[in-house]
């Protein structure tokens, strides 16, 4: 059994492709009838594309409903750290017949890089206003603990104990906890934003209304607090924290004491 990406990238296309199909989630070859066999859909198109360039650190998925879909349903990139270890550099789901907003371009045509670089402002406040998070540029599936179930299989496969990623958004880290994610850095971070969003705190007194995104109320929410996050309310930009899961063990770790996501 291979134990890195330099060596599943080199392994025969039939066996890599078996092993790396571990990582895409049942349900949502089920919920798009693609064969997990041939990885095709009833109109024999092939929707499931595996990017693993020979002796580079990183693999990357892509699955799509059908090939003229804009934007991937599922991308998984996985790469090596400085220290040898897998982790998982980037993950999108995205539910390809959900209203699409345009977060990724500003109004020149640009790319945002999600909002990062530079920000479309009216579609950022279209897509909050329609209950999702920012960086979404879809609603998402709902398949979080199938995800992580995948993950947890795939890298015991590897004989891998642990795995890695950063939580590129606040959501994403509360998610990511709630999937039985702990933290290698950031968690102090995190209970500091919880605190500072309670009535009293730091951050609960700069939701006042003066950006869309800085509404009185949003604390109480995962979402509501992540905008504000990425509308600067911190007054520094965003550090993604680090984490990592345990195989088959939930962490348990829970930084959020609002309402509801």
């Amino acid at each position: 059994m291979p134990r890195s990406i330099y060596e599943i990238n080199g392994m025969p296309e039939a066996e890599r492709r078996a092993l790396l199909s571990l990582l895409i989630p049942q349900r949502l070859l089920a919920l798009f009838s693609i064969d997990p066999a041939t990885l095709r859909n009833p109109a024999g198109q092939e929707c499931v594309r595996i990017t693993c360039p020979d002796g580079m650190p990183f693999f990357q998925i892509d699955v799509r409903r059908d090939t003229g879909d804009r934007d991937a349903s599922y991308f998984l990139d996985v790469s090596t750290t400085p220290f040898g270890q897998m982790e998982i550099s980037f993950i999108i789901v995205n539910d390809p017949d959900g209203e699409r907003y345009g977060i990724d371009r500003d109004e020149h045509g640009h790319e945002t890089y999600f909002g990062t670089a530079r920000r479309n402002i009216p579609e950022e406040i279209r897509a909050m206003e329609a209950g999702l998070a920012p960086g979404q540029v879809r609603r998402g599936l709902r398949m979080m603990h199938d995800m992580v179930a995948c993950w947890d299989a795939f890298f015991d496969r590897a004989g891998y104990r642990f795995y890695f990623l950063e939580a590129l958004g606040y959501n994403s880290a509360i998610l990511y906890e709630r999937a039985g994610f702990e933290y290698v850095k950031g968690k102090e971070t995190m209970r500091w934003i919880d605190r500072e969003f309670r009535p009293g705190g730091e951050l609960h007194a700069r939701l006042d209304g003066s950006t869309p995104f800085r509404r009185v109320g949003q604390e109480r929410t995962v979402r509501g607090r992540s905008w504000a996050i990425h509308d600067g309310v911190l007054g520094e930009p965003w550090d993604s924290p680090k984490m990592y899961k345990t195989v088959g063990v939930n962490a348990g770790v829970s930084t959020f004491t609002g309402e509801g996501y």
